[in-house]
């Protein structure tokens, strides 16, 4: 299949979050398996200093925006190691600044305009570049309106007539919520902007858009497409979910197999496998603790947390069980990531007050967060919700055993001794409510298994090791889900009309 990948970010070229993991590794694997995926994304500041090649095309246009009409021009490039290819949408105004959405913490005025610009680029690329294209899958708010153009404006334009749209939530929580005069910029009737279309509470909301106007909804785990569906996680937008409920499905993302891989990760003192954990991992524990300065205690269970520091991460219960955990348990903790200042200044904190016991790293280092995997014997992702999220699994291939809360893709993915059957062995240790005594209970036993249950603990290390969570499975159900939509699309308008 011919497939348009369109998306505000995708690495290497830019990235603030996962949205630009799926979008750089989910193209790969779907040419492995012999489709043809194209990305377009903006040519940001980023990605023209992101050590690719860029090269200018001959190729410029002009969309209406508003009233005015902008002019862009694209480059090419492919990602890394392949020949897929990448189209960056070049328009200095709109995108040469330092941040891809923000500054100082505020978003830019226009992003708005900014991304109805991008919208209207991607959709005049299908013709600039003379593409045969079966599917344009688009990604979150920044995205929302491709399905809309081309619903109400290319449906019946040569090239574009029997071209299927899918769009991916990553995560709903953000909406591209506008005011409701930059309806003017979308140049769409104002008869879309209404309840059941393109209107959110007096406001333009371009993830509704999309919601509304593609062919099929994808999100990023089966849980979470669940989740969504009813109040608090539908975050306002379960009514439109619950009525497009029919072609909603949930496919889990993938992991990079080859940057997550204990047996061949450069950043480690030690690499293993599966037949080595128990000789290598020791030494690996050993290392971070003398890294970190923990003392080197192999009997002490050590706990690792990587990622924002943040409410949804569940940065609250985490830190009200340290304050008691710290206290009266032989257990050690590092703590790796930034985010709300408030959980900077307890966490700084409290590893004063417990230097033995707490490392605390207030950065994004992708190699102590690979060293962190593959040291600790433990990884907790207390998380309020998680739409898919991708450390447990990393955590499963390093040996490091997962505390999830089962929400979203943790639901998905991790099994608790105690839901264990056959088809679905135990892998991990989850709890339900979100609270913290429900955690420390969690991580209790977790470290009695660590300390007291040797043959168990080795069960649920071998069997998070020896599962596949690769992209390919997930690219498998992409191109499943993207021929249903072709042939439905076809079948409900044969001529394409």
């Amino acid at each position: 299949m011919n497939i348009l990948l369109v998306t505000s970010e995708a690495v290497p070229f830019a990235k603030t979050g996962g949205l630009a993991d799926v979008c750089g590794a989910l193209p790969i694997e779907l040419a492995r398996q012999g489709h043809c995926p194209t990305l377009i994304l903006p040519a940001y500041r980023s990605a023209r200093y992101c050590g690719l090649p860029l090269e200018p095309m001959d190729l410029e246009f002009i969309v209406p925006i508003g009233s005015k009409m902008v002019s862009g021009r694209l480059l090419r490039s492919r990602l890394p190691g392949t020949d897929v290819p990448v189209y960056l949408v070049a328009q200095d105004q709109y995108f040469d600044r330092d941040q891809l959405y923000s500054v100082d913490g505020k978003d830019y005025a226009d992003n708005c305009e900014r991304f109805v610009f991008f919208c209207r680029a991607a959709m005049e690329a299908v013709r600039l570049l003379g593409l045969d294209i079966d599917v344009i899958h688009a990604n979150d708010w920044q995205t929302g309106l491709v399905p809309a153009y081309l619903r109400i404006e290319y449906r019946h334009v040569p090239r574009y007539q029997q071209i299927a749209s899918v769009f991916t939530i990553h995560n709903l929580a953000y909406q591209g919520q506008f005011w409701h005069w930059d309806m003017l910029l979308t140049g769409l009737d104002w008869k879309y902007f209404n309840w059941h279309q393109m209107e959110f509470h007096g406001k333009l909301n371009l993830l509704k858009t999309g919601l509304v106007f593609a062919d099929a909804i994808t999100t990023v785990s089966p849980r979470y497409a669940e989740e969504i569906q009813s109040s608090p996680l539908g975050c306002g937008l379960e009514g439109v979910l619950q009525q497009r409920r029919d072609v909603l499905r949930g496919i889990l993302n993938g992991m990079d197999a080859n940057d997550w891989n204990p047996a061949t990760d450069s950043h480690l003192p030690v690499r293993y496998a599966p037949e080595t954990v128990w000789e290598a991992k020791p030494a690996c524990k050993a290392a971070l603790q003398s890294e970190l300065g923990l003392p080197a205690d192999p009997r002490a269970p050590l706990i690792g947390f990587v990622g924002r520091l943040t409410d949804q991460k569940g940065l609250d219960i985490l830190v009200e069980v340290l304050q008691t955990w710290l206290q009266a348990h032989a257990a050690q903790w590092v703590i790796l990531g930034t985010g709300q200042p408030k959980y900077h200044r307890l966490l700084e904190t409290l590893a004063e007050r417990f230097p033995q016991k707490l490392a605390v790293r207030l950065e994004f280092s992708t190699p102590l967060a690979h060293r962190v995997e593959g040291g600790a014997d433990l990884f907790v992702m207390p998380s309020k919700f998680e739409p898919c999220g991708l450390s447990q699994l990393y955590s499963l291939k390093y040996g490091a055993v997962p505390v999830v809360r089962s929400t979203g893709g943790l639901a998905d993915t991790i099994t608790d001794p105690d839901q264990a059957t056959e088809e679905r062995p135990a892998n991990g240790f989850a709890f339900e409510e979100y609270s913290a005594p429900a955690l420390s209970e969690a991580l209790r036993r977790a470290c009695d298994a660590y300390r007291e249950n040797g043959d168990l603990w080795r069960r649920i290390v071998a069997t998070g090791m020896a599962q596949d969570w690769s992209w390919a499975r997930s690219a498998r159900q992409y191109a499943q889900l993207y021929e249903e939509t072709c042939r439905r699309v076809r079948a409900e308008s044969p001529n394409g009309v």
